[in-house]
């Protein structure tokens, strides 16, 4: 190891100005056997630096070279695993924990005893052993191997010990004075022995001179030792006087301590009973007020409202830990259940006789709006009720079953009420629709005082019925319908109609509303979504409540639960409604359009004030069937086009059903004026006109009277004639299409009346084009025997003036007898047909030009004489 140790410190050590003070042959526990060399080393040169040092072995060759150093201050544990047992294993803990195995446990304790001098000298830090022997820590260690290894070590350590200057100086004089001791070192170690020697005589004779001052310092000490003594039994008497004064203030303090606490536990107590007797303290006054409180008169009410406030404040306070156990809280929390039961049946008996009083003053009242068409408004009953508002919250909030008991009453009593009001309103509507009179003595009319109307639905249907009949006696389609609408009655019967419908959704509007408005305010109940989390109410007192969550959770929305009591309440408006659409829709099918555009406007309105309300879903609900009836309507007609039947022996003129259209656009437009639904009546009208127009053409192909042509002509003239005047933009395309057809069937039937007036004049000229289709020369078809020039003379001679005026004339009769006077389109056709005869005749004449130039040959008559013709044929009829 002494060998390892020297070789190590010339080839590592020495060139970095180190020296090795102590190494352990180790290597790395629980691995595989490597060993290396831990060495402590210091530096040559001030300041001091002490660190381990791994050294290991090189795999190339026999040299060592330096792998790892940790600097001494580094290091925070040392730990030798087992002080008792000889063990070779050790820990040092540096930034991390290295774990090794010694070659032998001296080498580990020299190492670690070498470790502890370094600390003790150059650093004084903190440093834990632990597991390590308390001999390896002391500045002499156990005499052996490791006693020569340590004592080297502080050898070594001691040759570092710098001179200071006066030792220096001695050194070099007795250097100076002994000359010789370089050379001769024995001698020089004698003379200092006998300089030593006669030091220490010196010394042992001037000590016993002392010997008297000795014993004088002897006395002196006795005596001292002595006073000690005397001050050490004063100070044990203190001592023993202190510890009673101790035991005192400890019985003091302690007394004092048990008196604060106590004055701790009576602040708390009386905060508590402070506590419970401002707020589970309810006043007499709101006692008497819950137990006798008069609930009729508004004082009362009042009373009643403050003690059931405070009732729900004092029982819905935040109880701390353990006051439900006190007796006095107990019996307040009894009392106030009492107080609360006694309350809720009082209150509950009251409003369910406020509810059957006020149902029986609103029915005696009914007599006298039977006669009108109104209905009974109810704000008096919703005022008077309106004032227990506040107690029916709290009714709400601390009796539920009760709450729902009184909400079922009054849904039963109001059911009952309305069910009476709106089917005697909407019996006088029946009646005004059906055009009886409501001071008529008929069996719809009014008998006795109490104003009751006799008849029933079944029998008003009948009378619907046979006024619809009665207005339709030309005709039992609904083809009549254009003379229907025509008659100055019919206007007038459908503009009552559309009031009295107005007034009917007009008055069940504000009632509908007034009353949903009612049953949100007096019952609580929000109409409009609350929201998803308790809200917290922080309440007069300061205490906070809070309502659970799944309260809105589990429980009917208020939403929902308006809707229920509203469709409960008011159960018979839908079918009411329902029959009275059913029956105008039997007086006169085309009031299904003044209903379809006042339901559109009512939902729209109630709608924008509540899309989920029970008035807008009822009434939407009635808009489906209305919608239906219309569309019902829409396809009577279509139905009843298709069936239509002409006369085979009169002639066709305008069809029916093209009149009915007219007036179906002209009474719709005036409806639908501004109005919500004008799509609906776009659609209707692309069906009405795809059918007129396919029923015109079907009648035009059947009619054995009267020309196609004609029949088609008329028609579609007249429909292009409507929808130019009414301007209706989702038809323009049908106007277009409608002109076109009057334009085409028009020219065809000039054609095909006129034909060919000048026949024999026009086969000559049909020839003279064939020769010249041919390749005849036009100047050359003169020379060709058939249409030579006399031939052509002795054809035109055949139609003078006379013989053509005649043959027009007879023309102008025929075609009066096939158009119709309503059209009045005779001087149309004729007009047209002067411009047909005028143009073959300008064809002839320019025939003749170009055929036989420079021959003279004329027409027996002029254009003029042709229009003079014309004119004088049409003046005359």
């Amino acid at each position: 190891m002494t060998a390892i140790k020297h070789a190590l410190q010339r080839d590592i050590f020495t060139p970095n100005d180190e020296r090795l003070l102590s190494i352990v042959n180790v290597c790395k526990a629980g691995k595989k056997k490597k060993n290396c060399f831990l060495c402590a080393t210091v530096t040559t040169e001030r300041p001091v630096q002490v660190k381990v040092v791994k050294v290991k072995k090189s795999d190339k060759g026999d040299f060592y070279k330096r792998q790892m150093a940790w600097e001494l201050r580094d290091l925070t544990k040392v730990d030798a695993k087992d002080a008792n047992k000889e063990n070779p294993e050790f820990d040092l803990h540096f930034e991390k924990v290295y774990r090794w195995v010694a070659s032998s446990t001296a080498e580990k304790n020299s190492f670690i005893s070498c470790i502890w001098k370094l600390n003790q000298r150059y650093l004084r830090k903190k440093l834990e052993f632990e597991n390590v022997s308390p001999q390896l820590l002391e500045e002499s260690v156990p005499s052996g191997e490791s006693q020569s290894v340590a004592g080297g070590d502080e050898d070594a350590l001691d040759d570092y010990q710098e001179l200071n200057t006066r030792e220096e100086q001695d050194i070099e004089g007795m250097m100076e004075v002994c000359e010789y001791a370089i050379s001769n070192a024995e001698a020089f170690a004698e003379k200092l022995s006998r300089e030593l020697q006669v030091l220490d005589g010196a010394n042992i004779q001037s000590i016993m001179a002392s010997e008297k001052q000795v014993n004088i310092l002897m006395q002196l000490l006795d005596q001292a030792l002595s006073e000690v003594d005397n001050i050490e039994g004063k100070l044990l008497s203190y001592e023993e006087m202190l510890q009673s004064v101790k035991e005192q203030m400890d019985q003091i303090s302690q007394s004092n301590r048990l008196i604060q606490i106590s004055n701790t536990n009576n602040g708390k107590l009386l905060d508590e009973i402070q506590f419970l007797v401002n707020y589970m303290d309810l006043s007499k006054g709101h006692i008497k007020a819950l137990e006798e409180g008069d609930l009729s008169s508004p004082k009362g009410i009042e009373a009643c409202i403050n003690a059931s406030e405070a009732l729900s404040q004092c029982m819905n306070v935040a109880l701390k830990p353990g006051h439900d156990k006190l007796t006095a809280v107990v019996e307040q929390q009894r009392l106030f259940c009492r107080l609360r039961d006694n309350f809720a049946r009082r209150l509950t008996n009251h409003l369910n006789n406020v509810f059957v009083h006020q149902g029986h003053d609103q029915s005696s009242t009914l007599a006298q709006h039977t006669a009108e068409l109104t209905l009974p408004k109810h704000s008096p009953l919703h005022r008077e009720l309106l004032r227990y508002a506040k107690l029916m919250e709290w009714l709400k909030n601390t009796q539920t079953d009760k709450y729902d008991g009184l909400t079922a009453t009054y849904m039963d009593y109001m059911t009952r009420l309305y069910d009476r009001e709106i089917k005697d309103f909407f019996e006088v509507a029946k009646i005004k629709m059906a055009g009886t009179s409501k001071d008529g003595k008929g069996k719809f009319g009014l008998h006795g005082s109490s104003g009751k109307l006799t008849g029933s639905t079944s029998s008003l249907n009948k009378l619907a019925v046979s006024t619809s009949n009665s207005r339709r006696s030309q005709s039992s389609s609904l083809l009549d319908m254009g003379n229907m609408s025509a008659s100055d009655l019919d206007v007038a019967d459908r503009t009552r109609f559309d009031k009295i419908f107005e007034q009917v959704l007009s008055e069940l509007e504000p009632l509908c509303l007034a009353e949903q408005d009612f049953i949100s305010k007096f019952f609580k109940l929000q109409q409009y979504p609350t929201p998803a989390q308790g809200e917290n109410v922080d309440d007069t007192d300061g205490t906070v409540q809070s309502r659970p969550t799944s309260e809105y959770k589990i429980s009917m929305s208020d939403k929902d639960m308006i809707r229920l009591m509203m469709t409960k309440i008011f159960q018979s408006i839908e079918p009411e409604l329902n029959s009275l659409i059913a029956l105008g829709d039997k007086i006169d099918s085309f009031n299904s359009l003044y209903m379809l555009v006042k339901m559109s406007y009512h939902v729209w309105t109630a709608e924008n004030v509540d899309s989920a309300s029970y008035l807008s879903t009822t009434l939407g609900n009635v808009l489906v069937t209305v919608k239906r009836n219309f569309d019902k309507c829409i396809s009577g007609q279509i139905r009843q086009m298709e069936e239509v039947k002409i006369s085979k022996k009169s002639k066709v003129g305008i069809l029916q059903f093209v009149t009915c259209f007219e007036e179906f656009a002209k009474l719709a437009e005036a409806i639908f004026r501004n109005a919500e639904r004008r799509g609906d009546l776009d659609k209707a009208y692309s069906k009405l006109i795809r059918a007129v127009f396919h029923n015109v053409e079907k009648v035009a192909m059947e009619s054995q009277k009267t020309p196609r042509d004609v029949v088609m002509m008329e028609n579609f003239h007249h429909i292009f004639s409507t929808l130019s005047s009414l301007k209706i933009s989702c038809l323009d395309t049908e106007r277009k299409e409608a002109k076109q057809k009057y334009t085409e069937h028009l020219q065809s039937y000039v054609i095909n009346s006129l034909g060919q007036p000048l026949e024999k004049l026009n086969h000559f000229f049909e020839g003279v084009e064939a020769r010249v289709a041919q390749g005849v020369r036009e100047e050359e078809v003169s020379y060709q025997l058939a249409f030579n020039k006399q031939e052509l003379r002795k054809v035109i001679k055949e139609y003078p003036g006379k013989e053509v005026k005649k043959g027009l004339d007879n023309l102008y009769r025929k075609v009066d007898k096939h158009l119709c006077e309503e059209e009045n389109l005779l001087q149309v056709v004729w007009h047209s047909m002067q411009d047909e005869f005028i143009r073959q005749y300008k064809h002839f004449e320019g025939l003749i030009n170009r055929c036989y130039p420079g021959s003279g040959i004329t027409m027996e008559f002029t254009i003029q004489d042709m229009l003079e013709y014309f004119s004088s044929i049409a003046q005359s009829h």
